[in-house]
């Protein structure tokens, strides 16, 4: 068996990578041998995961930023490019999650949700594309809510419905460029988010026994799923969900 790393002298960028899933896929991208750029909200927090991944003898680069504002991802792509040399993989993991009942969502919850979840990963593949050449990768993280409904995430499942149909669209004009775009939904993973969630009781009783894997997922699940998308092993994977979600969607 080859001991080749499947990502090796790739160039990544990872949004939402301070913590979570982002940094579950940033630190298993770095072990696979790709440099990576990471950007979140939290400085320290990312530093702390850019200091993880060089341990596995890449280059990484953390710059904090808010890609809700319409310059950030441009500026993001653009220190990438320069500090790395180039990019070969988009990880778009950056999320908001704010729950409440439709007749109770304002506006301005509204549009924060759709700002960072969708609007900046579609500037972000904006200036990242022209940098990105024949087997390059963009994943967009979406989730089950992107593919079932939920009450009190009207946002939400707009958001991740939005980059379902994102990522069918692209492929459909990048795929003839050798650049691959696909989702990667999860279903309920083990992470900060829902911590909160987590701790209340029956909680995540009552999430295992609609799940027939009868358990919450692994950050770390979720970034292997990740690199398999972003490796050469996926060449003829264009325009897909791919499920990471215990069979919840299958309820």
């Amino acid at each position: 068996m080859s001991s080749r790393k499947r990502l090796a002298s790739k160039n990544a960028i990872v949004t939402g990578a301070s913590s979570g899933l982002g940094a579950a896929i940033a630190a298993s991208f770095a072990r696979e041998g790709a440099n990576v750029g990471l950007s979140g909200r939290d400085a320290g927090r990312l530093e702390a995961v850019a200091e993880r991944a060089r341990a596995s003898g890449v280059v990484a680069h953390a710059v904090a930023h808010d890609l809700a504002r319409d310059e950030e991802p441009a500026r993001l792509a653009t220190e990438t490019v320069e500090t790395l040399g180039g990019v070969d993989i988009v990880v778009h993991s950056a999320g908001l999650f704010e729950p409440q009942p439709f007749l109770e969502t304002s506006l301005e919850a509204f549009d924060r949700q759709f700002a960072l979840n969708a609007r900046a990963g579609f500037l972000l593949a904006q200036a990242a594309v022209p940098h990105m050449g024949n087997g390059s990768s963009i994943i967009f993280i979406s989730s089950i809510a992107g593919h079932v409904a939920f009450p009190n995430s009207v946002a939400y499942c707009g958001t991740k419905g939005a980059l379902e149909l994102m990522t069918k669209a692209m492929c459909t004009e990048l795929a003839p460029l050798g650049i691959r775009v696909n989702a990667l939904a999860p279903g309920n993973i083990k992470t900060e988010m829902n911590e909160s969630l987590r701790n209340q009781p029956g909680y995540e009783d009552g999430c295992n026994a609609l799940t027939p894997a009868n358990r919450f997922g692994e950050a770390e699940e979720i970034a292997e799923t990740a690199v398999f998308l972003a490796s050469d092993a996926a060449t003829y994977v264009h325009g897909a969900s791919v499920l990471v979600d215990g069979g919840w969607t299958t309820r």
